[in-house]
C-alpha cells in the first residue's frame, strides 16, 4: 500500500509538482483559429536537445507547427543564474480543434490542452464600440444613477443609459498568478482572449528577467488589422500608455514599460488615438518628458499622416478638417476628472484649462471612425473611476461614472443609425466599495459619524441638477450619499467631498510605511480608521467581486451567464469573423 502511494505521490510531483515542466499557452488556453501566438516550453533542469521530446496530439510538434523553434540551452535569470532550458516557437499557428501538448526531458513532464475555436463564416457586426468603466462596480453604478437622476420614494427618477442594455453576463476577473487582478491583465484577457499575469499585457509572464521577451498573444488591434480593413480608435482620460489603453496594442509582462508600449501603439497605428500621456511621446530633452531617449513619437506619428490636438478647441479644429488620422495628447499625465474640470477647477486644470472629456472624445472618435464603409473597433476608457476609486474619493469616482455613462449615450445615439454595431459595457475588475446609506451635515452635533444614515434613518440625498445636464449642481450638498470602502490603508475619514484637490488619504513616512495622511486629521469630525491592509499600500486595494458586463446590438446574445474575460473576446471574435474556418 505505501508503495503504490509512493507512486502516485513521484507521479503526481512530475506531472503537476514542483519539478514539471511549464507550457505556454498555459493549460485550458482558449485560442482563435489562425491567430498567432508564441509557444514556449520551460525546464527547471539543464537538458540536451535531443532529450527533448514534444507531441501536439501525439504527433512531434514540427509536424503540427511546421516549423522548428529555438532551443536555448542554458535559460537565464537574474545576475546571470541558470533557470534551465527552454524551447520557443515565435508565430505559431493552429487551426481550430482540441489540442493535447505533452513535454518531456528527462525526469520532467508537462501537459496542457487548448481548445483553438473558429467564428462564423461572417460577421453579424460591422462596428464594435467596448466600453471600459476602469475599476466599474456596481455600486458605482448605483451611486451614479442616484445623484444624476434622483431617486423618489424608492425609486428612481430616471435611469442611466447603461441600464437600458438587454444583455448581461457576470465576468471573472482572477489572473492566471492570483485570485486578484489589476487593470493590466483584465484588459489583456478582454483584449486577446488570453489570461494572463498581474502587470502584463498581450503575453504569457514567464520567468526570464525582460519583460519584453515573453511569449506573446495577438490582440484585437492586430486581429482587426490582420484579417479586416476596419479602422481602430483608442480613447481614454487616462495616459494612453496606461494599462486599458496598452492592452488594445501592447505586449509586455510590465506594465510600466511605457515608453516601449508607445512604440508598440505606433506600429499597430490606430486611426483615432486620444488621452492623456504626452510625456512618453516626447523625446527626453523635451520639458516634461519622461523618455529615457531622444526618440520623438509625436513626429512620428506625424510624419504617418496623423492630426496632432493638445486641446478640446484643436481637437474640434482638427475633426472639422477630415483628418485620415488623428492623435489627441490632452495632459502629460492622466487627464483631469470632470468634477475639477467642470466645478472645482482643481488638480491640474490651471495647467491644462482646455481639456476636452470623455463625451467630446467618443463622439469625435466614432464620427471619424464612421467614415470607414468597412466599420470599426472602437474602446473607450473610463478611466478614473478607478483612479479614484484607490484613494477613495467618492464623490470623483461617481461623477467619472456619470461621464463614462453619458459616452455610452453617444454610442447608443449611433446604433440607433447603425444597427450593425455592437456595444459592450463592462469594468475590468471592482472595488471594494458600498453605498450604505447618507450623510446628512443638519443632524446636530460635531461628530460626523454620527451624521452617517442607515436603514430608515438614512432618507434621501437632496443633490439637485438644475441645469439638467446630468452631474449635481454642487457635490457638497447637506445630504448626501454615504460611500465607504471594505479595504483601506491607515486614513482619516472625513465624511465629506474633497473639495481642496483629489484625495490623498496616506503618506509614506521614513520607514517607508504608509501611514495615515495628517493633512486631514483636524477636518472638523474627522475619525481615524487603522487600516485592514498591510502597510505598504497607501490607497484602497481591488476587489475580487465579479464585473457586470451588459452589452446590446449586433451579436450581443454571445454575453449571458458566467463568462471569464477570455470568453469575452470569442464574442468579439465571433462578431467580426475574426477567425473564421476560411480564409474570407
Amino acid at each position: 500500500m505505501r508503495t503504490i502511494f509512493a507512486t502516485l505521490v513521484a507521479t503526481t510531483a512530475l506531472v503537476g509538482g514542483a519539478h514539471a515542466a511549464t507550457i505556454y499557452p498555459l493549460d485550458r488556453a482558449t485560442i482563435l483559429n489562425g491567430s498567432p501566438f508564441d509557444f514556449k516550453v520551460e525546464f527547471k533542469s539543464v537538458v540536451k536537445p535531443e532529450d527533448v521530446k514534444i507531441t501536439v496530439n501525439g504527433q512531434d510538434y514540427k509536424a503540427i507547427f511546421g516549423a522548428d523553434a529555438q532551443f536555448i540551452a542554458e535559460e537565464k535569470g537574474k545576475e546571470d543564474k541558470v533557470l534551465g532550458s527552454a524551447l520557443m516557437l515565435r508565430n505559431a499557428k493552429l487551426s481550430a480543434g482540441s489540442y493535447k501538448i505533452e513535454a518531456q526531458a528527462g525526469d520532467e513532464k508537462k501537459s496542457v490542452t487548448w481548445d483553438v475555436y473558429a467564428t462564423a463564416d461572417k460577421p453579424v457586426a460591422k462596428n464594435i464600440i467596448f466600453f471600459l468603466g476602469d475599476g466599474l462596480s456596481v455600486a458605482h453604478r448605483t451611486g451614479a444613477r442616484i445623484m444624476s437622476k434622483g431617486m423618489t420614494e424608492g425609486k428612481a427618477n430616471g435611469h442611466l443609459n447603461m441600464d437600458g442594455l438587454d444583455r448581461m453576463a457576470f465576468i471573472g476577473t482572477s489572473s492566471t498568478n492570483a485570485i486578484a487582478t489589476d487593470s493590466a491583465n483584465t484588459m489583456s484577457a478582454y483584449m486577446t482572449g488570453h489570461k494572463t499575469a498581474v502587470n502584463a499585457l498581450g503575453v504569457y509572464a514567464d520567468r526570464t528577467p525582460s519583460s519584453l521577451d515573453d511569449p506573446k498573444v495577438e490582440t484585437i488591434a492586430e486581429a482587426v488589422r490582420r484579417t479586416t480593413k476596419k479602422s481602430i480608435g483608442i480613447v481614454s482620460g487616462a495616459e494612453l500608455e496606461d494599462a486599458t489603453p496598452a492592452a488594445v496594442v501592447a505586449h509586455t509582462r510590465a506594465r510600466a514599460d511605457k515608453a516601449e508600449i508607445v512604440g508598440m501603439m505606433f506600429n499597430v497605428k490606430p486611426d483615432v488615438v486620444l488621452g492623456g500621456g504626452s510625456a512618453y511621446f516626447l523625446g527626453k530633452s523635451v520639458p516634461g518628458s519622461k523618455r529615457k531617449d531622444d526618440k520623438d513619437y509625436i513626429a512620428e506619428f506625424k510624419n504617418a499622416g496623423y492630426t496632432l490636438a493638445t486641446s478640446k478647441t484643436e481637437l474640434d479644429a482638427a475633426a472639422a478638417t477630415n483628418p485620415a488620422k488623428l492623435l489627441g495628447l490632452f495632459h502629460t499625465g492622466n487627464m483631469d476628472t470632470i468634477l475639477d474640470r467642470k466645478l472645482l477647477k482643481k488638480g491640474t486644470v490651471d495647467k491644462f484649462p482646455d481639456q476636452p472629456g470623455l463625451v467630446d472624445m467618443t463622439k469625435v472618435a466614432i464620427n471619424q471612425l464612421a467614415k470607414n464603409q468597412e466599420g470599426f473597433f472602437l474602446m473607450v476608457e473610463g478611466a478614473s473611476i478607478d483612479k479614484m476609486s484607490h484613494p477613495m474619493d467618492w464623490d470623483r469616482a461617481m461623477y467619472e461614472t456619470i461621464e463614462f455613462d453619458q459616452a455610452i449615450g453617444v454610442g447608443l445615439e449611433f446604433l440607433k443609425s447603425h444597427p450593425d454595431t455592437l456595444i459592450v459595457v463592462t469594468g475590468d475588475h471592482t472595488h471594494g466599495v458600498s453605498v450604505i446609506g447618507t450623510i446628512d451635515d443638519d443632524k446636530p452635533g460635531t461628530e460626523m459619524r454620527e451624521k452617517v444614515g442607515t436603514y430608515a434613518d438614512a432618507g434621501f440625498p437632496n443633490y439637485e441638477d438644475k441645469d439638467g445636464d446630468g452631474f449635481p449642481d454642487k457635490v457638497d450638498v447637506s445630504r448626501r450619499l454615504a460611500v465607504f470602502s471594505s479595504n483601506f490603508p491607515d486614513y482619516y475619514e472625513t465624511f465629506r467631498p474633497k473639495m481642496d484637490g483629489p484625495f490623498e488619504p496616506a503618506i509614506q513616512n521614513e520607514k517607508k510605511q504608509y501611514v495615515a495622511n495628517e493633512a486631514y486629521k483636524n477636518v472638523p469630525g474627522a475619525v481615524f480608521r487603522e487600516g485592514n491592509l498591510p502597510r505598504n499600500a497607501d490607497t484602497a486595494v481591488h476587489a475580487v467581486d465579479d464585473v457586470v458586463l451588459q452589452a446590446t446590438g449586433a451579436g450581443s446574445a454571445g454575453f449571458k451567464g458566467y463568462m471569464e474575460e477570455s470568453d469575452v473576446y470569442k464574442v468579439l471574435a465571433d462578431a467580426f469573423a475574426i477567425g473564421a474556418p476560411k480564409a474570407k
